[in-house]
């Protein structure tokens, strides 16, 4: 029963997709609502994304000092680890989970609310196609402005690590920039982008999809929220898995 209503799920969601990306009736309107969901999805998460990664980065430097004690492990190891970890996992996949909960809520919310009080169908009813014209401008958006994010959170994160260095006494500082600089390999810059693309895709259409097809009250917008992100979360973990093999063999 379960992997049948998987499936079903599944069904309508592509249905659902290819709905979306069709051809926009008014191109001028498209523009726009794309242009406000960049700043409500994309801008409005530039905050948060950098408090995050300052800590995050820092927490990394300093749990690698303290685990790194051999002589025989050189002394820029630290910032070299710090950098790949940054580079490879947290500004795509652990952040991309993160924003899953906030931007995926939003979204799920949204559209639920909308769907519950009956803009929805009064979109429909006036004959326009509410999915594209709702939906697709959130999928661009957060698409094309996640690897904004990305880049963003792979700065910071690494700033955060050289603020470690620069106050304490834990690494010096020509060390820990040594180490950021050791054994760059340019492809994990490019290879956390083409996964945030994936997830930020993956984010928008999902959560859009659970707020869509809300059905009853306030009650349901929540769980749709909540059914939303988890969903998010679990296919962000599951396609890692799948780009990791594909794109670092």
């Amino acid at each position: 029963m379960l992997i049948v209503n998987s499936l079903a799920t599944f069904g309508r969601y592509c249905l659902f997709i290819k709905r979306a990306f069709t051809l926009p009736d008014r191109w001028g309107v498209s523009a726009r609502r794309t242009i406000d969901e960049v700043m409500k999805l994309g801008v409005a998460s530039i905050p948060l994304v950098l408090v995050i990664s300052i800590f995050i980065g820092a927490v990394i430097a300093i749990q690698m000092q303290l685990n790194i004690s051999s002589p025989l492990i050189p002394a820029y190891s630290v910032g070299l680890a710090t950098r790949d970890i940054v580079l490879l996992e947290f500004s795509n996949s652990i952040l991309c989970l993160i924003l899953a909960g906030k931007v995926g809520s939003n979204i799920a919310s949204e559209i639920g609310t909308m769907r519950v009080t009956e803009q929805i169908d009064a979109l429909e009813i006036m004959g326009v196609n509410s999915t594209n014209f709702l939906v697709l401008p959130k999928i661009i958006a957060l698409v094309c402005f996640m690897p904004i994010l990305v880049v963003l959170c792979m700065g910071t994160s690494l700033l955060g690590g050289f603020l470690v260095a620069v106050f304490t006494d834990i690494i010096t500082v020509s060390r820990y920039v040594y180490g950021l600089q050791a054994l760059f390999t340019e492809w994990y810059v490019w290879y956390g982008l083409i996964k945030s693309l994936v997830f930020a895709f993956i984010i928008a259409s999902v959560s859009s999809f659970y707020g869509y097809y809300v059905k009853g009250g306030a009650l349901d917008v929540g769980k749709a929220s909540t059914d939303g992100v988890v969903s998010s979360s679990i296919l962000i973990l599951l396609f890692d898995v799948l780009l990791t093999k594909l794109l670092l063999q």
